[in-house]
């Protein structure tokens, strides 16, 4: 009785690992691409891809996934600041959504949003000149939580915005990756971003710039406060061309958008947790983007790193391996 048991468990565990094998290497390659594009764009997961693929396999897929970037920054001249209106009809519900205000609050609104392999949330910002890049109060050492941070600075919405160095998925989210503008200022991380895109951040006029200048002439130009990073997703109204899915795979996500009536959006994506949220590809992020009339999109940090808070109350569901799920971050973007 007990061999027989035996074999039965181990013709059970054949077929499982004939099953396994046959989803990591078959011929359907939507797991195969799923996987490399997610590990191989994780700060820390890479070691995932690597275990079950060669490089040569790898390299080949990323080779064949990526995002192709929009070649021009943004014309700060194209965003009108219309004045918003209540309608009694919308040309669709992504814009009804979008104007219909809350009532009696003409700053901001939560939108939560689901697609089949996510849950997230678009904050619509009715005012972006109350929009500011807040840094960790430890910079250089530490970073901070995001609710931490907004509880401190009395924040109304807030996002995770910029990178920051994180060898072997321990760091502390004080070393900001690439080039920060706060208040006019440059800080520079001396950490390579390693994603494209480039500055992303507010000029004078509450506009949403994306730009590859040097942060010297984006200052020049009337930056006040930016990020480094990327990629761009839509820039002056035109997509960025997707390869594939993007390269970039399932992930949490952040992005940050303004349409072309200076309403600002928000957008924070949950991920990373199987039977709740898996995360979104950069193709149906820049989908979603477009569906609401982003005008200007980039990419923020992802991962673990994602979060949104509103009235100082952690908003969204983040991945991290801790008590609220968050990670230390070096700096935010808050509407106060």
């Amino acid at each position: 009785m007990k061999h027989k048991k035996l074999f039965i468990t181990t013709i059970i565990l054949d077929v499982l690992a004939f099953i396994g094998l046959f989803i990591l290497y078959g011929p359907f390659s939507y797991v195969r691409v799923t996987v490399i594009t997610t590990a191989m764009h994780s700060k820390s997961h890479k070691f995932i891809a690597r275990t079950f693929y060669s490089d040569k396999t790898i390299n080949k897929v990323l080779n064949e996934n990526y995002i192709e970037e929009i070649n021009e920054n943004t014309d700060a001249s194209k965003i009108t600041f219309d004045k918003i209106s209540e309608k009694t009809k919308y040309e669709s519900k992504y814009e009804e959504q979008i104007l219909k205000k809350d009532k009696g609050n003409d700053l901001y609104k939560i939108i939560d949003i689901k697609g089949s392999t996510w849950v997230g949330y678009i904050a619509v910002i009715y005012d972006p000149s109350r929009i500011s890049l807040v840094n960790s109060r430890y910079l250089g050492s530490y970073g901070e939580f995001l609710e931490d941070m907004s509880k401190y600075h009395k924040s109304i919405v807030s996002i995770n915005a910029g990178g920051f160095a994180d060898p072997g998925g321990v760091g502390t989210g004080g070393i900001i990756a690439g080039t920060v503008i706060s208040n006019g200022k440059v800080i520079s991380g001396g950490y390579d971003t390693g994603v494209g895109g480039g500055l992303i951040g507010f000029n004078k006029d509450h506009v949403l710039v994306l730009t590859k200048e040097s942060p010297r002439q984006a200052i020049k130009n009337g930056m006040v406060d930016a990020v480094e990073f990327g990629p761009f997703l839509i820039v002056n109204g035109v997509r960025a061309e997707a390869k594939g899915n993007g390269g970039w795979g399932l992930s949490a996500r952040t992005a940050i958008a303004q349409r072309k009536d200076g309403i600002v959006l928000f957008v924070v994506i949950d991920g990373r947790q199987p039977g709740y949220s898996l995360g979104i590809d950069m193709v149906e992020l820049t989908d979603l983007l477009v569906k609401y009339k982003a005008y200007n999109a980039a990419n923020l940090d992802g991962g673990a790193s994602s979060s949104l808070v509103v009235n100082g109350k952690l908003y969204s569901k983040p991945c991290a391996v801790s008590e609220t799920g968050e990670r230390w971050i070096p700096n935010a973007w808050m509407v106060k």
